[in-house]
């Protein structure tokens, strides 16, 4: 059942507050009931009860796209009579990690992910053949905000612009460690010391790594990662912007900092198949709602009469971590 937290419920003040910025000590948990005036037990306990209930899909990260992995956005114009079977096909693909019914004809949209580049084709490759339609596959071009992280109460705010990653700092021995995160860890009182034991680390190691990857921006957000729908946020659209090249950037950056414009980012283009390079996501609890955050999308002057359109989500069929490596 889809509904919305009460704002004064502190299930609303767990998930405001720790969708990012979860505290890298050895007892997390224990840290975020001191800042909430809970015990460590409590949190635990509610953090097992929402995600039983579909509400948080871990508490883990969030992974830079096509920095440890490789990743993109892809879509399937479905027939109406076969929706149920193709998004199954879809959804059992293991790379792909969300998938949603959209209103258009490209219907399908989800994202595939894989350890690189071949095995994303492979992946892409299987589900053409298994359904017989052809993908739309759109690789991420440049992010201006892909740090889905939203506070559940209170006035809409500017997300911010997404800082770039710091490649460099990749290592070899990340890649356990950001697929364990992107999976979720352990609820447990010392879930980084759980997490050390099945990667043959240590304690104070995987906390100084994960601390790393995050201030590089190789982990986009470490923390209560929230499905979004199952708290309420069930008006949710892609808006899409077909803009000239050089209109992009300036369009994306002003609309990145639009109150209620959740993630925001250049896609490749497919011409004469998917002209809309310029997309944004809008969360909201109705449509009326999402429709006042698009007005003021609309009247940006660097989006000043650019034709778009709107994708209404209508229905979610798999929302996981991403795949950064293949299971041993």
């Amino acid at each position: 059942m889809n509904a919305a937290l009460p704002p004064a419920c502190p299930d609303t003040r767990l998930l405001d507050e720790f969708q990012r910025d979860l505290p890298l000590v050895p007892r997390p948990f224990a840290a975020m009931g001191q800042a909430l005036g809970l015990t460590e037990s409590a949190v635990l306990d509610r953090l097992c009860r929402l995600v039983a209930a579909g509400r948080v899909t871990r508490v883990g990260a969030t992974c830079r796209p096509n920095t440890a992995g490789a990743s993109t956005l892809a879509a399937l114009a479905i027939p109406e009579p076969r929706i149920e079977e193709v998004a199954a096909i879809v959804a059992a693909e293991p790379g792909v990690n969300h998938s949603y019914l959209r209103e258009d004809d490209w219907n399908l949209w989800f994202v595939a992910t894989a350890p690189d580049q071949p095995t994303l084709d492979e992946s892409l490759a299987r589900i053409e053949a298994a359904t017989g339609l052809g993908v739309l596959s759109l690789p991420l071009v440049r992010p201006f905000n892909i740090d889905l992280g939203f506070p559940l109460r209170g006035p809409r705010a500017p997300l911010g612009l997404d800082r770039p990653a710091d490649l460099s700092v990749l290592q070899g021995e990340d890649r356990p460690l950001m697929q364990a995160l992107s999976s979720g860890l352990a609820l447990v009182p010392r879930p980084f010391a759980a997490l050390a034991d099945t990667l043959g680390r240590s304690e104070a190691d995987v906390i100084a790594r994960i601390a790393t990857l995050a201030r590089a921006r190789l982990l986009t957000r470490v923390g209560v990662i929230v499905r979004h729908r199952a708290l309420g946020w069930t008006a949710n659209a892609m808006v899409v912007w077909q803009l000239p090249d050089a209109a992009i950037e300036p369009a994306g950056r002003a609309l990145a900092q639009v109150p209620g414009v959740t993630l925001c980012y250049q896609r490749r283009a497919e011409p004469g198949v998917w002209d809309w390079p310029l997309f944004c996501m809008i969360h909201a609890r109705s449509r009326p709602e999402a429709m006042a955050v698009l007005d003021h999308a609309r009247a940006l002057p660097e989006l000043a009469a650019a034709p778009h359109k709107i994708l209404f989500s209508t229905r979610c069929f798999k929302q996981v971590g991403a795949l950064i490596q293949d299971a041993a």
